[in-house]
Parts: C-alpha cells; structure tokens; sequence
C-alpha cells in the first residue's frame, strides 16, 4: 500500500479515482513510435532497393548480428528462407563457406563491433560481397563494405551526454528500426523473387 500511494504521489497525473490510467503509456508509445518512424523516413530509398537486388541475386546468403542486432537478424534470415532465398546464420552448423557471388549481411549499430568486423574481413577475402546496416557512415564496419544500408539511429555510440537524442535507451531506436526496415525489405524482395504467399507458407517449419 505504501508503494501505491508513493507511486500516486510521484505521478498524480497518472491517478483519476484511485486507478492508474493509460495516458502515460500512451505518451511512451507515440514518442517511441515517433522516434522509430524519423529514423526510417530518413533511410534512402534508393539505398534499401540495391540491397534487395544485391540478396536477391546472391549465390549464397549469410548474415550475422550482435546481441539484440542478432535476434533481429536472424528474424530476417528467417524470412528470406521463406522467400526461397538460400540464406545461413553465422554459427549455424550448416553455413556455408562463401566466395564470389554471395552476400555477407551483417548489422553493427555502433561501426566499430569486433567481431563484424573480423566477419566482414574474412567474406572480403573470400571474394564475398560485403552488405552492412549501421548507423555510422564513418565507422571501421563502413569501410569494409562494399554496400552501407545507413540507419541514422541512436546506438550505443551515442547515447550519452548531449549526443543522447532517443527517449529510449542504448541501441533500441536503431534496433527496433531494424525490425520496421526488414519487413518492407521483405515486401520488396518478395516482388523481386514472385514469391506467392503459399510458397513463402509453405517453406515454415512444422517442427515446432
């Protein structure tokens, strides 16, 4: 009870009748979405259509993320292999070795994660093209690329002090415009590939 009335004391605006309304959250949310949807109207159109094509003309696809950049990475992986694309994740004991022809997709928010960078080293001299999405156009993973998909995004590069531009924290505004960018890449690829929607249904697993 104590905690309740410290609560409605701290917040009484968020109080009508002794009960909790929504407006609060409600804020959260249309800052966060706010905030996701400037980021994406200012990622180049142009930049998102070459690297459909660039994964849609792949021999092979491997893709490799960090920490939270990888559950979203891999969500993609998911959906290419529904689109028909031949696609592998880092680590995955079935990927395969990569030469010329194949795309090397990798997120790295910050530029400088070290592992990406060793990655993105390694499919350069192989031959592989290197796709990167990052929100630092000047950073180590940039100049490893052969293809930058540029998010300007909050990251862990950036969110302290007076560089701190997002309500949220660390690298989640550039991670959850990954999760938005990826779907509508979804859709394009979809179109360049014909994949119907029964193709794309009938590639998911039933092990599950």
């Amino acid at each position: 009870m104590n905690q309740i009335k410290l609560f409605v004391k701290k917040f009484p605006d968020d109080f009508e009748g002794g009960f909790a309304v929504s407006g609060r959250n409600e804020n959260l949310f249309k800052t966060a979405l706010d905030e996701l949807g400037g980021v994406l109207a200012r990622v180049d159109e142009g930049s998102i259509d070459a690297a459909c094509k660039l994964l849609a003309d792949a021999g092979q696809i491997v893709v490799y993320g960090c920490g939270r950049e990888a559950l979203q990475v891999k969500g993609f992986a998911m959906r290419l292999y529904h689109l028909g694309l031949p696609v592998s994740v880092v680590g995955d004991m079935t990927t395969p070795p990569l030469g010329p022809g194949d795309v090397f997709l990798s997120s790295s928010g910050p530029g400088e994660t070290s592992t990406v960078l060793t990655l993105m080293q390694v499919a350069r001299n192989a031959g592989a093209t290197n796709l990167l999405l990052t929100a630092q156009a000047g950073g180590s993973a940039a100049g490893l690329a052969d293809t930058t998909l540029l998010i300007p995004a909050q990251t862990m590069a950036d969110d302290q002090g007076p560089q701190k531009t997002s309500v949220l924290p660390m690298g989640s505004v550039f991670e959850g415009a990954l999760f938005l960018l990826f779907e509508v890449m979804v859709l394009k690829l979809k179109s360049l590939t014909g994949a119907s929607p029964q193709a794309m249904r009938a590639r998911h697993t039933n092990m599950e």
